[in-house]
């Protein structure tokens, strides 16, 4: 146990770790970085700003002018191969990963295959994923050629947002659809503690919201893809946040989709504080195909990525800055 214990404290360097720097790889500035976040964050206030202002300012005509076109922008098709989303998608990826900075630290990048889907489990929620742009295609980090995010189902109802984290590489949170992009090639980053794991996080440590989440797993032994734990150190320093704490407003929560909340950045707007960010991928733990797996298999190789969570935290915690910092595994 206490060769256990000293095996998860550090994390010692082999031939395949790589570190990627989105501040050597992408020079950039404040500007340009700050462009970047405003793009991918600032729309979805926005939209929230541009209604409470011609609501309050405009004649009720124009207001329902506004809201009309916004409503067109909720159906309006959206080209997947646009180039000018893709090269938007691939402006905000660098210059994200320059501003914080953000750095991915992949322990063996010999285990990751171009031509094979893997689930990367990514944690913690925090206010927003935004680690996940080290994972992101557009960044070009990770040796996968396809790769989505599963995000939540409001943003691909949200004028604007819907377009620009489409073309970021972002795709509905169902079953239907995970099941689909993982057929079809494509690794998936999930982030299964979702509403309820921000709705749990907490000032002074890490929360994982993970005991009670097993479909993620269930769905890849059916595909038969490997489980990848994947920890974002830092991300839950790029926001200041106040909530209440309720059960009307978890359940309110888990009913929208997203938890209502006060959150600000740098001079109390939506723009994420400059705080370095390390992006820790794992090894991957393979899994054998059962379409049909039983509740027993599930929960072996659901215990199994949630321990090897805790141990990816406490190999890198200290090498990244966050030796003092604990992770609560709820």
């Amino acid at each position: 146990m206490a060769e256990d214990k000293a095996e998860t404290q550090a994390f010692t360097p082999g031939p395949g770790y790589r570190q990627f720097k989105g501040r050597d790889e992408f020079p950039s500035n404040i500007l340009h970085g700050t462009l970047a976040c405003t793009i991918w964050i600032g729309s979805m206030h926005f939209n929230v700003s541009l209604l409470l202002f011609s609501f309050l300012f405009l004649p009720f005509s124009k207001f329902l002018l506004v809201v009309g076109v916004l409503l067109i922008f909720v159906v309006l098709p959206i080209d997947h191969n646009s180039k000018f989303g893709l090269r938007l998608a691939r402006y905000i990826c660098q210059h994200m990963s320059s501003y914080f900075p953000a750095t991915l630290h992949v322990e063996d990048i010999n285990d990751f295959h171009p031509d094979r889907a893997y689930v990367l489990g990514y944690a913690p929620h925090s206010v927003l994923p935004i680690g996940v742009v080290t994972l992101a295609e557009r960044t070009g980090f990770m040796p996968l050629p396809k790769l989505k995010c599963l995000t939540s189902s409001p943003v691909f109802y949200t004028p604007f947002l819907r377009h620009i984290w489409t073309w970021l590489g972002a795709s509905p949170a169902t079953r239907k659809n995970f099941c689909s992009l993982l057929e079809a090639g494509y690794t998936c980053i999930v982030v299964p503690g979702g509403v309820q794991e921000t709705f749990l996080m907490r000032h002074d440590s890490e929360v994982a919201f993970l005991k009670s989440r097993r479909g993620f797993v269930r769905i890849a032994i059916e595909k038969g893809c490997p489980l990848v734990p994947v920890f974002a150190f830092g991300q839950s320093h790029a926001f200041k946040w106040w909530k209440p704490r309720s059960k009307f407003l978890l359940q309110l929560s888990r009913a929208i989709k997203f938890v209502p909340m006060l959150f600000w950045g740098a001079f109390g707007t939506p723009i994420p504080y400059q705080h370095p960010m390390n992006v820790v991928v794992g090894k991957p733990i393979y899994v054998k195909r059962n379409p049909q797996p039983t509740t027993e298999e599930v929960l072996e190789v659901h215990g199994q990525f949630v321990k090897a969570l805790q141990d990816l935290f406490e190999r890198h915690k200290g090498r990244v800055g966050y030796a003092d910092q604990s992770l609560k595994i709820l």
